[in-house]
């Protein structure tokens, strides 16, 4: 089982990787993805998210190796800007440069933004202006979606979570096309509908 690693610093907005990360570990009841979620922080010590949920981190950046990873996904917060989280972004470059995906949403775009990583990819934010103030030099390669893919970056906005989830569980292979579609149509909709075309799915998919 090869792991998929969650940055967990302090403030972080825990709702934006939940879809993810839940059906990574868990894509339908019963059913293994191969993956498992592990959550890094600066180092081990406990963090507080914005909704107020304590996480003590599985294991500190200093331990974590892209190879050792399928995935390195960078949640939003308030201080991506600010310098105090820098050593995450040194450690998504380094997974990139490894051929290893990173998946950004919300404000860790600002802070792949001012690595550099966007400054020739396709991506998306949650503002193009906002994201410039950023000083990066890839505003002619902003998209107004909400999530896009490009050479192993993720970008998602604040409003995308769910899509955001969508682009991972593709890119990690955890559901088959058809069955990935009824699982975004089932949360985007909350049609029952959807739900048994799912059931349908992952049934074929396992024979």
């Amino acid at each position: 089982m090869k792991d998929v690693h969650l940055f967990v610093p302090n403030g972080m907005a825990d709702w934006e990787p939940a879809f993810a990360v839940a059906h990574i570990n868990r894509p339908i009841p019963g059913m293994s993805s191969g993956y498992s979620v592990r959550t890094v922080g600066l180092d081990r010590s406990p963090v507080r998210s914005m909704g107020g949920l304590t996480i003590v981190p599985d294991l500190g950046l200093s331990e974590l190796h892209p190879f050792d990873s399928a995935m390195l996904i960078l949640p939003g917060a308030d201080i991506w800007s600010d310098g105090s989280v820098d050593p995450a972004l040194t450690k998504a470059k380094e997974f990139v440069e490894a051929g290893v995906p990173v998946a950004a949403i919300c404000g860790a775009t600002f802070g792949l933004a001012r690595t550099g990583l966007l400054d020739d990819r396709r991506h998306t934010s949650n503002d193009p202006g906002w994201l410039a103030s950023s000083g990066y030099k890839g505003a002619a390669h902003y998209v107004h979606e909400p999530v896009v893919e490009d050479r192993g970056v993720i970008t998602a906005s604040v409003t995308a979570s769910l899509e955001f989830a969508r682009v991972i569980l593709a890119r990690l292979g955890v559901l088959p096309e058809e069955a990935l579609d009824a699982w975004y149509g089932l949360y985007k909709t909350g049609s029952s509908a959807c739900y048994f075309e799912l059931m349908e799915a992952v049934g074929s998919g396992r024979e």
